[in-house]
């Protein structure tokens, strides 16, 4: 009897990644087909561009490419998100946002409604693991970690999990770069993309975020209320940031507040941007089922930052509070807090705001 061989769509960037991807599972003996996501015009790997190599790409490797008109839901989930976010003084982490709402969950169900395939692949360095005895999916730190990526993908739910796969969860960036090389991929050489799609599409987040927001005069002040100077509108400035502030004082000051009724950008000392804990929302349970009492775990609050010892103290099952070991620089409403045990990502959600100290 003829085996069959598994069938995969894979996410397809245009990038080394995502490429390298298509060409293991192939090798692999998986009948790959191609996928990009028509996000948005302009320039950037996920979009034009991305999707011609993604193209070239196919054509070469020889399998089907398949290329679906996210723009709507990309503007919906992404663009709207990121524009109120920065009205209401907060600074939205969008790459979680759309891995959730625009890219996995819609693959998904294109790849299983339209073409009939129940298994997706994409360039992300991470890993999957059923763990029988709990009957969950876990989701583990790449074994590179300074390439680790599963800080964006804490919102994943286990049906995603289940129908997901990273080849790249085990390999280091630079095998990549000779995979790509020994296959002969045309993106072997390409150049990483260093900042977010619409960063890359718009020359900078101000930029695109002035083509949304008319900035509004208002004030730059102390927490005590003495005013240092102006800005021009408080969605050009985000919680930590030291540079840039356009005011002059005897020590170096970091923005510790946006205050978006009354427009005014709360600046401070670095002792002043410390705090010990944060309140979180919007919380998804990765690797483990909700939690009825505290745990132990180490908790990541920025992309680059490391993890840090905290204690995870349960609200509800989708809030929580978090109280740290030790003080935290800019803890900043918007983004993520992420929490592991070990290489495992336990959980993770949306910074509401620093507790008031």
């Amino acid at each position: 009897m003829k085996s069959v061989m598994k069938k995969v769509v894979v996410g397809l960037s245009g990038g080394v990644d995502s490429s390298t991807t298509a060409a293991i599972l192939q090798e692999q003996g998986y009948d790959v087909e191609g996928m990009t996501l028509w996000l948005m015009k302009g320039k950037g790997q996920c979009c034009s561009e991305g999707m011609i190599d993604a193209a070239q790409l196919c054509e070469q490797m020889g399998i089907p490419h398949h290329v679906v008109d996210s723009r709507v839901s990309f503007e919906k989930y992404i663009i709207n998100y990121l524009v109120d976010g920065y009205r209401e003084g907060i600074t939205p982490l969008p790459c979680s946002n759309c891995n959730k709402a625009v890219k996995f969950r819609p693959m998904i169900d294109y790849a299983h409604q339209e073409l009939g395939i129940d298994l997706i692949a994409t360039g992300h360095y991470a890993r999957v693991f059923h763990d029988e005895s709990t009957d969950r999916w876990q989701l583990l730190r790449a074994f590179d970690r300074n390439k680790d990526q599963t800080y964006f993908l804490y919102d994943l739910s286990q049906d995603d999990l289940a129908h997901v796969i990273f080849p790249l969860g085990e390999t280091q960036k630079t095998e990549t770069r000779k995979l790509a090389a020994q296959f002969d991929l045309q993106t072997a050489d390409k150049p990483e993309s260093m900042d977010l799609c619409l960063v890359e599409a718009n020359g900078s987040m101000q930029a695109f975020l002035d083509k949304y927001i008319t900035g509004t005069d208002g004030q730059i002040m102390t927490k005590t209320g003495e005013v240092l100077g102006t800005h021009s509108g408080i969605h050009h400035y985000t919680i930590g940031q030291r540079k840039g502030l356009g005011i002059a004082y005897r020590e170096p000051l970091y923005v510790i507040g946006l205050d978006a009724v009354m427009n005014r950008v709360i600046v401070g000392t670095k002792d002043d941007a410390y705090e010990n804990e944060c309140s979180v929302s919007r919380v998804n349970w990765v690797s483990m089922a909700p939690i009825a009492t505290p745990i132990q775990a180490e908790v990541q609050i920025r992309y680059r930052s490391l993890p840090s010892p905290a204690t995870i103290i349960p609200i509800t099952d989708t809030t929580v509070k978090i109280i740290f070991d030790d003080p935290q620089l800019s803890i900043t409403p918007g983004q993520a807090a992420v929490w592991y045990h070990g290489e495992v990502l336990l959980g993770g959600g949306i910074i509401d705001r620093p507790s008031a100290t």
